[in-house]
């Protein structure tokens, strides 16, 4: 494994001297912007390994992607590899369609401590919540971005991660796939964790059941989302969203395409650089609230 290997993959030529907040900043943005989330190894018959080794081929030699704990697994390398003050932590999604938090953890984040200020930064929540810069481990101080408004609320030593939603602009042939969802308010929970440092080996169960559970959403879709500079592209079985941050005033551009199975190589080579070595079986089972915009 090759840090310069690393960076080519993420298109990042800057110089990364010092372990600061500006580095941190433009590493996680050009890794987030070049690595997409994606659960497409379940869908081709590939196992999913939680071995740095094993996920470095994958993402930076192969130029797939991966879901969050491979993602953030390898960023923690790297990060570490460049000095960075670094751990991993371990969190519940939240589950909108239960109204809870999930009751083992299933999610990888990072925590970077910058001068004595410590910043939670995660490249695997995919979609329209994922953040686009380190977001300061503050209770309860609204951080606007990109993608919306983040913000933490801390609890007994239990933080927990939200973001208020946007209106979004669906075209008039778009509003059958992705109907409003008024019940799910304004603020839309993320997941909660603790403080607690992790090792990966932690997730080698969760890692091995998420991939065979009927239970898991990441089995019934198989999903590939990029962010891009202005938005967010996401393949989710057949239907390919892409969103326009703030393309009015509080208010999100939605478009949405429904493929052909002839399309789907074609879409996942131009839009994602992703060329599979095996079969694809898309999936995307109807009926599983909330939708894509508010699920992924």
């Amino acid at each position: 494994m090759n840090i310069q290997e690393y960076f080519g993959r993420i298109s990042y030529n800057k110089p990364h001297k010092d372990a600061d907040l500006q580095t941190l900043t433009a590493i996680f943005q050009h890794h987030i912007h070049s690595i997409p989330f994606e659960n497409l190894s379940m869908h081709c018959g590939e196992p999913i390994e939680l071995d740095l080794q094993a996920i470095y081929n994958k993402i930076v030699r192969k130029k797939r992607g991966g879901w969050c704990m491979e993602t953030n697994y390898l960023l923690f390398w790297a990060l570490q590899e460049l000095g960075f003050d670094i751990c991993i932590l371990g969190a519940n999604s939240y589950e909108p369609a239960e109204k809870g938090y999930t009751a083992q953890i299933n999610h990888v984040l990072l925590k970077v401590v910058v001068k004595g200020q410590p910043y939670i930064v995660d490249a695997g929540f995919a979609g329209a919540y994922q953040m686009w810069q380190p977001l300061m481990l503050i209770s309860g101080k609204d951080q606007p971005q990109v993608p919306g408004i983040f913000r933490f609320m801390e609890d007994n030593g239990t933080w927990y991660l939200e973001k208020v939603k946007r209106k979004h602009y669906i075209p008039e042939h778009s509003k059958k796939h992705f109907p409003h969802t008024p019940e799910l308010g304004n603020i839309r929970k993320l997941h909660k964790f603790t403080l607690e440092p992790r090792h990966i080996d932690d997730f080698q169960e969760v890692n091995a059941y998420l991939q065979v559970s009927p239970d898991n959403i990441l089995r019934k879709k198989s999903i590939c989302t990029l962010q891009t500079t202005s938005g967010v592209l996401a393949l989710v079985g057949w239907t390919l969203t892409e969103m326009k941050y703030n393309y009015t005033e509080d208010m999100d551009l939605v478009n949405i395409t429904t493929l052909t199975d002839e399309e789907l190589e074609k879409t996942l080579k131009d839009k994602f650089s992703i060329e599979l070595e095996n079969k694809l079986v898309p999936v995307n089972v109807r009926g599983l609230p909330p939708n894509l915009v508010d699920k992924i």
